[in-house]
């Protein structure tokens, strides 16, 4: 497999999830007639607060899977980081649009998201102290 091809098929999932999320907020602006901001309407907050957390997050692991690739990472963890960041991503999505309080389904998306940061920071300190040593 060709180096960064693991980050190209998570970025393309992620970009896909994008799509749909923002897509929504699009539906949400034309049935509630709120062409800027959110208005009055919960739904359209939810869709943007979901879309905005995405936002905030999503470059940053992708940063970190490239680096992690690039570095060597084997597939299998990259696999795995990829697959549990986008589930977590979908799951963080569902839970918010559900309900405006805290849900098992926001739970484990966000915690799903927290230690894909925290493994991939720690292997990359890991692997510039190796470097180094």
């Amino acid at each position: 497999m060709e180096q960064i091809a693991i980050t190209g098929l998570y970025a393309s999932l992620l970009t896909l999830l994008y799509f749909v999320l923002a897509v929504r907020i699009i539906k949400l602006r034309w049935r509630d007639k709120v062409p800027l901001g959110t208005g009055d309407s919960k739904d359209l907050l939810k869709a943007v607060r979901v879309h905005a957390n995405f936002n905030e997050y999503v470059p940053l692991v992708l940063v970190l899977l490239l680096m992690m690739e690039l570095t060597g990472a084997s597939m299998v963890m990259l696999h795995v980081m990829g697959g549990v960041f986008f589930l977590g991503r979908v799951l963080h999505a569902m839970g918010i649009t559900k309900t405006s309080g805290t849900s098992w389904m926001r739970f484990c998306g966000m915690i799903s998201t927290f230690v894909v940061l925290l493994v991939a920071a720690g292997y990359l300190l890991g692997y510039f102290i190796g470097s180094q040593l």
